[in-house]
C-alpha cells in the first residue's frame, strides 16, 4: 500500500511539474510574439509617427479647456471670417465669429467620440456574434450569418443616411445608427477567423477533455480571434469617423450650436469664397485623423502577420 501511494504521489508530481514546464513554455512563446510585434512595429516609422500624431490629437481634444484661448460657443458679428494668423485667433473665426482653433479643439471631442464609439459597440456584439456562429455552425451559423447579409444588400453611407434619417437628427441616434452599420462587417470577419480555428487540433483536445462550449471559447478561441478582429476594428474608425462628419453635415448628426468637424463643414461652406482657408480647416481634421488611423491599422495588420 505505501509502494502504491508513493507511485501515485510521484506521479502526480510529475504530471505537475509537465504542466507547469508547458504554462512557462506557453508564456515565453506569448512574450516572444508580442515582443516580435513590438520590434517590427518599431522597424515602422509611419506608424509610428501617425500614432503620435493621434496621441497629440487625444492630449488635445482632452485638455481642449486648458489649452482653448476662448468659449466655443461666444461670438461676434464685428469679428466674423477673420483670416488665419490674425491677433487673438491664430486659426481665424467661423461665420459668426467664433475662434476656429477652440471650435476645432471643442469639436475633435464629439468626432472623436463619434467615430470610436460605434465601432467599439460593433466590436463587442459583432465579436459575440460571429464567434456564436462561427463556432456553433449549422443553423446557428446560417441565421446569423443570413441576417448579415440583409445589411450588406445597402451601401453602408446609404443605410446610414437611411437609419438617422428614420431616428431623427441627433448624436445618439447618429451613433446608433453607424452602430448597426459596422456590426455585419465584424461578424463575417469574427466568423471567418473563428471557423478556421476551431477544428484545429488543440481545440479538439480540449473538446475531447470534456471542456465545455464556454470555457472552449474563452480559454482557446477568443486568444486566437481577436487579434485579427481587432485590428480590422481599428481600420473602421477612420470610416465611422468620416460617415459621422457627413452625417453632421446633411444635418442628420451633431445639432447647432455644438462644435464638431462635419457641422462645421456645413456651417462654413458658404464661406468658402469669402475665406477658403478657415473653411477647409475643418476637413483637413478629418482627412488627417483618417489617413492616421489607416496608416496605423495597416502597421498593426502587418506587425501582428507572423509571416512578416
Amino acid at each position: 500500500m505505501a509502494d502504491g501511494s508513493t507511485t501515485v504521489r510521484v506521479e502526480a508530481s510529475a504530471a505537475a511539474a509537465e504542466l507547469a514546464v508547458q504554462a512557462r513554455e506557453t508564456a515565453i512563446r506569448s512574450q516572444g510574439y508580442w515582443a516580435g510585434v513590438w520590434k517590427r512595429l518599431r522597424r515602422d516609422p509611419v506608424t509610428i509617427a501617425c500614432a503620435l500624431i493621434l496621441l497629440a490629437m487625444l492630449g488635445a481634444i482632452v485638455f481642449a479647456h486648458l489649452i482653448a484661448p476662448h468659449d466655443p460657443y461666444q461670438g461676434s458679428m464685428l469679428r466674423r471670417l477673420r483670416p488665419v494668423g490674425t491677433p487673438n485667433y491664430p486659426l481665424g473665426s467661423d461665420e459668426l465669429g467664433r475662434d476656429m482653433l477652440t471650435r476645432l479643439l471643442y469639436g475633435g471631442r464629439l468626432s472623436w467620440f463619434m467615430g470610436i464609439t460605434p465601432v467599439f459597440l460593433a466590436f463587442l456584439i459583432g465579436t459575440t456574434l460571429g464567434v456564436l456562429a462561427g463556432y456553433a455552425g449549422g443553423g446557428v451559423n446560417m441565421l446569423i450569418m443570413r441576417g448579415t447579409d440583409v445589411f450588406y444588400a445597402f451601401p453602408s453611407v446609404l443605410l446610414a443616411i437611411a437609419i438617422s434619417g428614420a431616428l431623427g437628427a441627433g448624436t445618439l441616434n447618429a451613433i446608433l445608427s453607424l452602430t448597426l452599420v459596422f456590426i455585419p462587417p465584424v461578424i463575417r470577419v469574427a466568423e471567418s477567423v473563428t471557423t478556421g480555428v476551431r477544428n484545429l487540433d488543440f481545440v479538439e483536445a480540449a473538446r475531447a477533455s470534456g471542456a465545455g462550449a464556454l470555457t472552449i471559447i474563452r480559454v482557446h478561441i477568443l486568444g486566437n480571434v481577436l487579434g485579427p478582429i481587432f485590428v480590422y476594428a481599428t481600420s473602421l474608425v477612420s470610416v465611422s469617423m468620416i460617415l459621422a462628419s457627413g452625417l453632421s453635415f446633411l444635418g442628420l448628426g451633431v445639432t447647432p450650436p455644438e462644435p464638431e468637424w462635419g457641422l462645421m463643414l456645413n456651417t462654413l461652406r458658404t464661406a468658402i469664397y469669402v475665406n477658403p482657408t478657415v473653411a477647409m480647416l475643418p476637413g483637413v481634421c478629418i482627412f488627417a485623423t483618417s489617413i492616421c488611423f489607416n496608416l496605423l491599422s495597416d502597421g498593426l495588420r502587418q506587425a501582428m502577420d507572423v509571416r512578416a
